[in-house]
């Protein structure tokens, strides 16, 4: 048997793995095809050029949930202490690191916000509980802005949950309400960010690199700048096989033809899809999925079998599934010791900022030092984000959208009234992502195929756009469960997956989620 996977990112990497550990697959039968010539999807991180650094996004984690993840991860040893896996490094690295934000919100006057209050109305708490309560067939298509009023949008909680998940008030009340449940225990310390684990350096060096190493060893098959732009599928009885794929390797059509017993994984659409980067005086190209035709093979085969789902429903509104993020890279401690000082909290144990009253919702962390492997002792790197970049900013007269890194550091000084001489050393990297959010859009219950549909003999979908019940999107884990799930289910693995902790069963949990809301 064989096992063909097209996508190389966690989903891909972490299925390969278990068909390696729980399914006696042999690493030399998985081939894993990947457009681009470096392997990870989202999970990235890299160092330019000039030697500043760039990350899309960041992950966080936290060990009361992520169960497949974990599971996954403590089969794999890290890098740097081979006597130790990465779930344990993780585990010791955030006990000495431990996250409780002093300055979570900073308001337009520099004031740290008092965010013991959730800033509840009764009237935002019975909404709430409704819009949380209600079945996922009564949200249906509907947007968060259906179920909560204007004034909600303005509460300490609404900003903190926010920007700690990346919603929008447009987005699927389905999601919103699958993350009021999923992390209920984290509700009572939104404002610390206590619940929340970092990797001990990026997530590309901390779980990419060790996850391709020790599937390098096990002669797993990497095949880089291959595109599989189609794929044959016939029916078998009242099963669907996938019988060929098509490659583009540099511009030559290849088929690969599957025998019987193999199988095919498709990591279908990408969040980080025609994802592009600016400089210190250049913004980011504008590009879409025309440009980087990342959701063509999904749209090509869901035409024809709409039980593989509808990838309209999230990538047809970039405006509303877009932002943007930037990455700078300090070549002293100028900026560090003052955004320390301001803030309270050292590098690495405060989580996000967010300037909750600028046009952009502007919001940076500053991460534990250092976050490359490698990175020089004398720089720093932080990252942030913007969910309104298309709007002009406070102290810079244009939108994000259209600045270069040098502007989007001149609109940051202006937030903390910092001079902007803190940044005579840095470069800061502007990154658009114009579907970042795409799998927050609000969708029916067919849009997303199952990780393996019930027709399906050979073809499973392992990414941020398949339907498991419960779960939620925007994480590690939602990939990794995937993968777990269509390995165990194609190979008829007995080992259970790992069940979601179902912490809003708690009465412990509820008890403070209830006293949270009414401080």
């Amino acid at each position: 048997m064989k096992a063909y996977f097209i996508g190389s990112g966690v989903g891909s990497l972490a299925g390969a793995a278990f068909l390696i550990r729980d399914g006696g697959v042999d690493g030399r039968n998985i081939i894993i095809y990947e457009e681009l010539p470096t392997l990870g999807g989202s999970l990235d991180g890299t160092q330019l050029a000039d030697g500043s650094y760039s990350l899309r996004g960041g992950r966080m984690l936290t060990t009361d949930h992520y169960e497949c993840t974990w599971d996954l991860l403590s089969s794999i040893l890290s890098l740097e202490h081979p006597s130790q896996s990465v779930r344990d490094e993780t585990v010791a690295f955030n006990l000495q690191h431990k996250s409780h934000s002093r300055a979570r919100l900073v308001d337009r006057n520099r004031f740290k916000v008092d965010v013991s209050t959730m800033g509840f109305t009764m009237r935002d708490r019975m909404e709430l509980v409704r819009l949380s309560e209600a079945s996922e067939e009564k949200l249906g298509k509907s947007r968060i802005t259906d179920w909560l009023s204007p004034s909600f949008f303005q509460t300490n909680f609404w900003y903190m949950w926010q920007t700690t998940f990346a919603f929008q008030p447009w987005h699927s009340a389905v999601e919103l309400k699958r993350y009021l449940h999923r992390f209920m225990n984290e509700f009572p310390r939104i404002e610390t960010l206590g619940g929340v684990k970092r990797t001990v350096y990026n997530q590309y060096d901390a779980i990419v690199r060790p996850l391709m190493t020790w599937l390098e060893k096990q002669d797993v098959q990497f095949v880089r700048n291959t595109r599989v732009t189609d794929m044959r599928l016939e029916e078998d009885g009242d099963k669907i096989s996938v019988k060929h794929l098509v490659l583009d390797q540099n511009g030559n059509d290849t088929i690969v033809f599957l025998d019987d017993d193999d199988l095919a994984f498709f990591q279908n659409g990408s969040m980080t899809d025609a994802s592009s980067l600016g400089s210190m005086t250049r913004p980011p190209g504008q590009l879409t999925k025309a440009d980087s035709r990342g959701w063509e093979l999904w749209e090509k085969i869901a035409a024809r079998r709409p039980e593989f789902g509808n990838p309209a429903a999230f990538n047809t509104s970039i405006p509303e599934s877009y932002w943007a993020s930037f990455t700078v890279t300090c070549r002293d401690r100028t900026f560090f010791d003052q955004m320390e000082a301001f803030s309270g909290n050292p590098a690495g144990t405060g989580g996000l900022v967010t300037f909750k009253d600028s046009n952009w919702l502007m919001s940076i962390v500053l991460y534990h030092q250092p976050h490359f492997i490698g990175q020089p002792q004398d720089v720093q790197v932080f990252w942030g984000y913007a969910l309104h970049p298309d709007r002009v900013g406070d102290f810079v007269a244009k939108p994000m959208s259209e600045c270069g890194g040098a502007e989007i550091l001149h609109e940051l000084c202006g937030h903390l009234n910092f001079s902007r001489t803190v940044f005579e050393k840095s470069t800061c990297i502007p990154c658009r992502m114009p579907y970042i959010t795409s799998m927050f859009m609000p969708r029916s219950s067919s849009d997303r195929p199952l990780p393996v549909p019930s027709n399906s003999k050979n073809l499973a979908f392992i990414s941020q756009f398949v339907e498991i019940p419960d779960d939620v999107v925007f994480t590690v884990e939602y990939s990794v469960r995937a993968a777990q799930t269509a390995v165990y289910e194609l190979l008829k693995i007995r080992r259970p997956v790992p069940p979601i902790t179902r912490h809003d069963k708690s009465i412990s949990v509820l008890i403070d989620t209830l006293e949270k809301a009414f401080a």
